[in-house]
């Protein structure tokens, strides 16, 4: 694609986004899994790796994540079929956080999902105060919410 690579500087973020999709013959899971690794543009790698300006072939997706492990806020990758668009959030150590999205950020450190009654029980918080600070945590790209009704869940992003 004849297009050149956009990167995004925000105050929480830098988007890059990078045209065309993923190569033939690998799925979007095993890019984001780092599985396999399938140059995009083997003459640009392998020049790269004679300047010794990269270690191995397809190890960026696990290396960032890697990077990325204990942040609060984890990337985000988006495949489309002619470009892949990779959101790194600036990492904090203080998030402006108060007590009870502290507590609650905590409760759901570690689980895959949650309900807001569950996540009500395990913070001991009533239900009007839970749902404020939830609603703050997602406003604040913390939390995800999915789902509808009685099926919504609540998870660290």
């Amino acid at each position: 694609i004849p297009a050149s690579i956009k990167v995004s500087m925000y105050a929480d973020r830098i988007e890059i986004s990078s045209p065309g999709g993923l190569p033939a013959g690998i799925s979007e899971e095993e890019y984001l899994n780092g599985q396999i690794s399938i140059l995009r543009n083997p003459i640009i790698g392998n020049v790269f790796f004679r300047l010794k300006y990269i270690e191995k072939f397809g190890t960026g997706i696990m290396r960032i994540n890697h990077a990325y492990r204990n942040a609060l806020i984890k990337p985000l990758y988006q495949c489309f079929s002619n470009s892949i668009k990779v959101i790194l959030p600036v990492i904090r150590e203080n998030y402006d956080l108060n007590e009870a999205e502290q507590i609650l950020v905590n409760i759901l450190k570690g689980k895959e999902k949650m309900s807001r009654s569950e996540i009500e029980k395990a913070a001991e918080m009533e239900k009007s105060k839970a749902v404020r600070t939830l609603n703050s945590l997602i406003e604040k790209k913390i939390l995800k919410k999915t789902g509808a009704g009685r099926g919504v869940r609540y998870t660290l992003k």
